[in-house]
């Protein structure tokens, strides 16, 4: 196995799709690359989750001006992670939103995430030279907030701590659209490196709860009916709770991490080995689960690029011996 990692091996471009989900309401996806989301409302425009450069921004963009001439005032951060949200400059956007966790992330760890992504994923990071730097929200917010474009009303609701602490999903109430960021993906690994997998499932609930007639996943195809929308959010906890319990039992048996990983690994691999990177998001995934399992850490560690190095590496060794 390869001692770079997974993603630098993943170099073909992706089809793009732009699905109408409802009036005004569009999905822009990529066979797993990370989504963003549009709302038009009757006199501007919103971003959800920008793209990871402004280069690559430029593509989003080009797609909504096929479609109205509105401005795009707002721009939303599901939650931080560098390749959803250091596109933001390109759309000038007058309002950029996060939740006060997100924001608090951004303090604590915004720079060490920033240059730990651009290693891992190079191709996502088109143009890198553009980003002029951290994505700082303008306005934040505690659990909810509402905003009304003209007469579309937009609920951005931080349901609990998932993919990351400061996970937020944005709510079309009259549609019953849902952007899930993170929380949910669709064909496509969950990347857990940040996350509280003790909290997740109950954050899942709350949304699920919610009913979502169409959801579009932070990867992975828009999801157009109550049906594959269900089928998602289980399809997600499913993943998370196989993979923590297999590293919990592990961790608890006095296993090191090594032998819960390659463990772990087997185990997930018939069902899930197929999903968008799943070999590259195993290992930061059971390396979080090992150290939220028994409370050691319950908040996630920084990720370096130094500490991406190291962790690769000696899982690598595990899987090839």
């Amino acid at each position: 196995m390869s001692k770079k990692f997974a993603s630098h091996a993943d170099t073909e471009e992706k089809n793009i799709s732009f699905t109408k989900l409802a009036e005004g309401l569009y999905a822009y996806t990529a066979e797993g690359d990370p989504n963003s989301g549009i709302i038009i409302g009757d006199d501007s425009v919103m971003v959800i989750d920008t793209q990871a450069t402004p280069i690559m921004a430029q593509d989003v963009i080009r797609r909504i001006r096929e479609v109205t001439d509105l401005p795009i005032k707002h721009v939303l951060m599901t939650h931080y992670h560098a390749v959803r949200v250091l596109g933001a400059s390109a759309y000038n956007a007058e309002n950029i939103y996060a939740s006060q966790n997100t924001y608090d992330l951004i303090v604590e760890r915004g720079q060490q995430d920033y240059e730990s992504e651009v290693g891992r994923f190079p191709r996502l990071f088109q143009g890198v030279e553009s980003v002029p730097g951290l994505t700082w929200p303008t306005i934040v917010f505690q659990e909810e907030l509402t905003v009304f474009m003209g007469k579309r009303e937009v609920r951005i609701i931080h349901l609990g701590r998932g993919h990351t602490k400061g996970d937020t999903i944005v709510w079309l109430p009259e549609e019953k659209i849902m952007f899930a960021g993170d929380l949910v993906e669709y064909g496509a690994t969950p990347y857990t490196g940040d996350a509280y997998h003790e909290d997740w499932p109950a954050t899942l609930d709350r949304l699920q709860a919610m009913q979502p007639h169409k959801l579009v996943p932070g990867r992975g195809d828009a999801l157009e009916t109550p049906e594959k929308c269900q089928e998602a959010i289980q399809g997600t906890r499913d993943f998370l709770a196989d993979m923590y319990e297999s590293v919990k039992a592990g961790k608890a048996a006095g296993k090191p991490l090594s032998e819960c990983y390659a463990e772990t690994y087997a185990k997930l691999k018939p069902q899930y080995g197929h999903w968008v990177i799943f070999d590259h998001c195993l290992p930061f995934d059971v390396t979080r689960c090992y150290d939220e399992a028994g409370g050691e850490h319950p908040d996630p560690r920084i990720w370096t690029a130094e500490r991406d190095t190291e962790m690769w590496h000696s899982l690598q060794d595990v899987l090839e011996s």
